[in-house]
């Protein structure tokens, strides 16, 4: 691994602000100009110095992944583990920062479980998504708790611009009798767009874990299966005066099996419903009032079906987001959030719910020709701990030759969960919330040939929440006693050669636990991906490498998840207009590799399928 790493360093740097996607039409690179979540408006991405990652609907459809952990693999500054297959716990590690200090929004809606605090990346119906925003670095002073490592926006499909509806259908099936059926109607009439979809995605599994014969081991030797069916709806109106009303919905809902616990079975429902209204209050002012409520409800099975335990998690949200343009090169951002956390449990919490208010003002301005800054702070009132304050600067310099320079620094927080604050005989109602400053620099490049890109960053975390066990009663609860410090570099290269498109993206990281000074665990040092495509007629190829470094288990570093390096193949060929064939190869190599102690990720497998779009 440390090879190929050394020997991707002759390469320079990477283009972070998107996934390079494919144009059939002419072989060309094609990157989204615009992003939305780093300022919370749309803003052009070479007036920002904050690392952004996009992936339209093209990307999903390009790469032929199946679920939302596919797709981010490989992406530079994240990290990801799985317990197995399909449907299996996922952690997403930002910038070395913990899986509970990433922010994740559907269609503006803050998601996720409040007693745990992280998101299910697993459950996401991937026929449902639009496109994916991904803003790395500290977004407190935008967002407020929990976006320390950085914000994952979702954004569900939205209606054509065509009056003649637009039918897509997606069908197939591989390795594992793992099965898709998926469907989209969408459109526009008069002043009116709507989408609606449905979709249904679901695997017969494998044996995830090896045997274990630890505190909850145990022998399960099964197939670890999961399906999930989705829902979708988009509706919206345009009005004469320039405002706008929109109404959204997305609802998956399904099971999934597991081994190595007590439990073993998990029915899941993960829902979001928002609604938003815009409109010019006058020549320069646009505000935008946006509602919403997200739920995250799980039911836990042990061996044989008996009931164990349910977690039903709710999320309200409310934002009053206000643009102004002061002029050509100044425009204002201010807002204010409300949400409410809210916890339905089995369990007996000493409290089941918390409010977190806040009130935010970002300023984007172009300074002399080509200087651009953006600073940001925020005020948040938590009903658990009190007040607290988070900013944020950046600075970037579009020189000539292509060549940009940028600089940023800035602090965030991360609230306690309801767990480690109120679940019964662990929680701790003292506890204050995660802090983190960084700072971060870097150097781009824009070119005929293509895109380049090196950041790196250094990242202090107090106050980490961490499992203290008492040593008279050897109960455990939650305690601030933790610190670390993170440092690393990001770096990838989008380039076009004799009609392939080549994307190279190298990840360096030092996670350290400042108390042991041992590596902060599951966080792999050091990534490689490499993805080739190309067009060829009706055909279009692919291959994807993915190499990544050693990773430890457990906080005291005593056990060890080896590295690993796997080759994805991929191909489709468009019958018309209309209809394409598709075929993936995954792990080609038959590699057999853990990212997560004892469980294995899947073999060699390949899926097929069948598209129509009209």
């Amino acid at each position: 691994m440390q090879k190929i790493i050394a020997s991707s360093l002759l390469l320079v740097g990477f283009n972070p602000q998107s996934q390079a996607q494919l144009n059939p039409n002419d072989n060309s690179l094609e990157l989204p100009n615009m992003v939305v979540t780093a300022t919370r408006t749309e803003t052009a991405k070479n007036q920002l110095a904050t690392a952004t990652t996009v992936y339209t609907r093209k990307d999903i459809e390009r790469l032929q992944v199946q679920t939302l952990p596919d797709l981010l693999k490989g992406t530079s500054g994240i990290d990801i583990t799985q317990s197995g297959g399909y449907g299996k716990t996922t952690s997403l590690f930002m910038r070395g920062t913990n899986s509970d200090n990433v922010l994740v929004l559907v269609d503006g809606i803050k998601i996720g479980s409040t007693s745990l605090g992280t998101s299910p990346f697993e459950f996401i119906p991937m026929d449902s998504v639009e496109r994916v925003e991904i803003i790395k670095g500290p977004q407190s002073s935008l967002y407020g708790s929990e976006a320390m490592g950085g914000v994952i926006q979702i954004f569900t499909r939205k209606g054509t611009e065509t009056e003649k509806p637009s039918i897509t259908l997606d069908t197939g099936g591989g390795s594992y009798s793992t099965y898709k059926a998926a469907g989209t109607v969408s459109g526009k009439w008069k002043n009116n767009w709507y989408t609606l979809g449905s979709s249904g995605f679901g695997s017969h599994g494998y044996n995830n874990q090896q045997p274990t014969f630890g505190l909850y081991g145990v022998n399960q030797p099964d197939n670890d299966g999961y399906n999930n069916a989705a829902v979708n709806a988009r509706v919206g109106h345009h009005f004469e005066n320039n405002g706008e009303v929109e109404a959204f919905f997305l609802r998956t809902q399904g099971t999934t099996h597991y081994d190595g616990n007590y439990q073993n079975k998990t029915n899941f429902i993960e829902q979001v419903v928002g609604t938003s209204a815009s409109m010019d209050v006058v020549k320069d002012w646009r505000s935008t009032l946006r509602f919403g409520q997200s739920q995250d409800d799980n039911d836990q099975f042990a061996p044989g079906g008996a009931f164990s335990s349910q977690f039903n998690s709710t999320r309200w949200n409310a934002t009053w987001l206000n643009q102004f343009t002061l002029s050509d090169n100044h425009q204002v951002t201010a807002g204010f959030d409300y949400r409410m956390d809210e916890i339905n449990s089995s369990e007996s919490y000493n409290k089941n719910s918390r409010y977190d208010t806040g009130a935010f003002t970002e300023l984007h301005s172009r300074l002399w020709e080509d200087h651009f800054v953006n600073a940001s702070v925020r005020y948040d009132n938590n009903q658990q701990f009190g007040d607290y304050v988070t900013g944020n600067v950046g600075w970037k310099y579009n020189w000539n030759y292509g060549i940009s320079l940028l600089a940023s620094f800035g602090n965030a927080f991360k609230a306690p969960s309801l767990n480690d604050l109120y679940y019964p005989n662990y929680g701790n109602s003292s506890l204050k919330p995660e802090e983190s400053t960084s700072y971060e620099t870097g150097i781009t490049g824009n070119h005929n040939w293509g895109q380049w890109e090196i950041r790196a960053y250094h990242t202090n975390i107090d106050n980490l929440i961490t499992p203290t066990m008492d040593p008279v009663t050897y109960n455990f609860s939650a305690e601030n006693i933790g610190k670390a410090q993170i440092e690393g570099l990001e770096s990838e290269i989008g380039t076009q050669l004799l009609g392939w498109n080549g994307k190279l993206t190298m990840n360096l990281l030092n996670p350290v636990n400042v108390e042991t000074n041992g590596r902060l665990p599951r966080r792999a040092k050091e990534m490689l991906a490499f993805d080739l495509s190309r067009s060829i007629g009706a055909f279009e190829l692919g291959a994807n490498v993915l190499a990544q470094s050693d990773r430890f288990d457990n906080t005291q570093n005593t056990i060890k998840v080896a590295g690993y390096t796997t080759l994805d193949l991929r191909s489709a060929y468009h019958l018309n207009n209309n209809w394409m064939l598709s075929a993936k190869l995954n792990n080609l190599l038959d590699k057999n590799y853990q990212t997560v102690d004892t469980y294995n990720m899947p073999g060699r497998n390949f899926f097929l399928s069948i598209h129509y779009n009209n």
